[in-house]
């Protein structure tokens, strides 16, 4: 039986990267899926089109996850085309390489906008029609427990996310909606490659595998996470990292 059959998904930051490979890991297990973007609608269409043809659903809505009027509209419009939430996976964000003594305040703004004030308001605004029973996952960084040089607000924005997972697990756990985040570690991602040959060759040597993780591996463990057996876990930091923090 399909995981997800009957359920409905949204996952931020879609249309490509780890934010792809978790929606078409969900529309695999038959949940209807929306595929979020910010600016990129040709990819996200491709997206889109690549689930139909292997038989799921999805659909594309376009919402800059740093604006709390787009955020609000992402989840009234999954609820008119849908009906029902059951899935939210906050995986919108940004990295700017820059050492703290660099960063501007627009730049310090920008990241935070998008890394942590987004998922905050997207988590109040799902938590009021989410499914009891449902899923939220907040997508981190395992560089908040390693810490590295030129990624001071990136980090920052991210270790406010993982609090704010905390505390709603524990604000609505009397509906049985779990609250977890899942921090990759070094992940063959545009991201990570757009920081430097330094992270990756980094990620490769710190693993006891010697590689750097694939968006599959990320999305074979949200999906774990948002499915039943992952019903005993909430307010976790599950790091999928291979190795690199344990």
């Amino acid at each position: 039986m399909a995981l997800f059959k009957g359920k409905v998904a949204i996952v931020t930051g879609a249309s490509n990267g780890i934010g792809r490979a978790v929606a078409e890991r969900l529309a695999q297990e038959d949940a209807a899926v929306v595929v979020n973007y910010g600016k990129s609608a040709d990819k996200a269409k491709q997206v889109v089109a690549g689930i139909e043809a292997r038989g799921g659903k999805a659909v594309s809505i376009q919402a800059d996850m740093s604006s709390m009027a787009d955020v609000r509209r992402l989840i009234e419009d999954t609820m008119k085309k849908f009906g029902r939430l059951d899935i939210l996976v906050n995986n919108a964000g940004m990295f700017i390489p820059k050492a703290l003594a660099e960063t501007t305040e627009e730049e310090f703004d920008r990241i935070f906008a998008l890394n942590a004030k987004g998922p905050y308001f997207a988590m109040q605004e799902a938590a009021r029609v989410i499914m009891d029973g449902g899923r939220i996952v907040n997508i981190s960084t395992d560089g908040t427990h390693l810490g590295f040089p030129g990624a001071t607000a990136y980090l920052g924005s991210k270790g406010a996310l993982e609090q704010f997972t905390r505390g709603l697990a524990h604000e609505i756990a009397p509906r049985k909606v779990t609250v977890n985040t899942v921090s990759p570690g070094f992940t063959d991602t545009d991201m990570l490659r757009g920081g430097g040959p330094q992270f990756a060759e980094l990620g490769t040597q710190m693993s006891p595998l010697k590689r750097l993780g694939t968006v599959q591996d990320i999305a074979d463990v949200v999906a774990f996470v948002v499915s039943d057996q992952g019903r005993w876990l909430t307010g976790q930091n599950i790091h999928a990292s291979g190795g690199v923090v344990m």
